[in-house]
């Protein structure tokens, strides 16, 4: 598992989101209220809608497309529809504000 400085927490605002290009992977980060930070595939599994560019509500994205809600956790897709995303590990440095990105 390779361990990747990706940005600092002060980079993503509160509810928002950051993209970003690790080789052939694309993945949005989000930035929650209570300050927890995930990442996962910036790809909705429905019709590729940008998952970055949806409305965070608790720990889910909807989809900008078709609202489709995804898990930010599991990466799951949320009843009555079906799919899944890939999800990756984040690690904050609460000292520094390093934000790590495992692959």
């Amino acid at each position: 598992m390779t361990k990747l400085l990706v940005g600092s927490i002060d980079d993503i605002d509160v509810k928002g989101s950051r993209t970003l290009r690790i080789q052939d992977k694309y993945i949005a980060l989000f930035r929650l209220s209570d300050g927890e930070v995930l990442a996962v595939e910036n790809r909705c599994p429905h019709k590729g809608g940008t998952l970055s560019e949806g409305m965070v509500c608790g720990k889910v994205v909807h989809c900008p497309l078709h609202d489709w809600k995804v898990d930010l956790r599991s990466g799951k897709v949320q009843e009555p529809d079906e799919g899944c995303v890939d999800t990756y590990e984040v690690e904050v440095d609460r000292s520094s504000g390093a934000v790590y990105v495992k692959l």
